[in-house]
């Protein structure tokens, strides 16, 4: 992850307005000048590494907090590949085959999906273009909720140019690229 100087001296003015700081009296608490609190709110510096604690202390926050810029870093929950995501979709479609697909049990997890997704899954075990699209929302789903996965595997192992920008772009949106 890069550092955006900007963000950073956006979040360390917004934090100081909050405590109801002025520039001069953050450059008091932490011994330094409110020309460089100034500085840093510009994005023209970054506050020394050196005094980041005592920063994040001063403005009630965290130290993450100030170099995302207030930005949520996502703490990733393991790592998924698409041939992972299209043998989940595989499996769901098998569950009708082996259960019958009249079978509650069955039924009441595709009504569900449908319902929930407003789209006939069914359909996308029969057509190509709209599994891919059910393998891509899985994904992003998993994206969302802190999977890594590795854009090149997005780029390899998907079929159709739309799907790859759509989970690329949400992968950027998630920070693994």
């Amino acid at each position: 992850m890069t550092i955006d100087a900007i963000k950073v001296g956006k979040q360390i003015s917004y934090l100081r307005k909050v405590k109801n700081l002025t520039q001069s009296e953050l450059g008091e608490r932490l011994n330094i000048s409110f020309q460089a609190v100034s500085k840093w709110e510009r994005g023209e510096t970054l506050p020394d590494t050196a005094i980041l604690i005592d920063l994040a202390n001063v403005l009630g926050t965290t130290v993450d907090t100030i170099l995302t810029g207030g930005e949520k870093v996502m703490e990733y929950k393991g790592k998924i590949t698409v041939e992972e995501m299209r043998e989940g979709i595989n499996s769901l479609e098998k569950v009708g085959q082996l259960l019958g697909r009249d079978n509650i049990i069955y039924r009441y997890a595709i009504d569900g999906i449908n319902e929930k997704m407003n789209m006939d899954v069914e359909e996308a075990f029969v057509d190509d273009y709209k599994r891919e699209s059910l393998i891509c929302e899985a994904i992003i789903q998993n994206m969302m909720s802190g999977k890594y996965i590795d854009i090149t595997d997005i780029k390899n192992n998907l079929k159709y140019d739309h799907f790859k920008k759509i989970v690329c772009d949400y992968a950027a949106k998630y920070g693994l690229v």
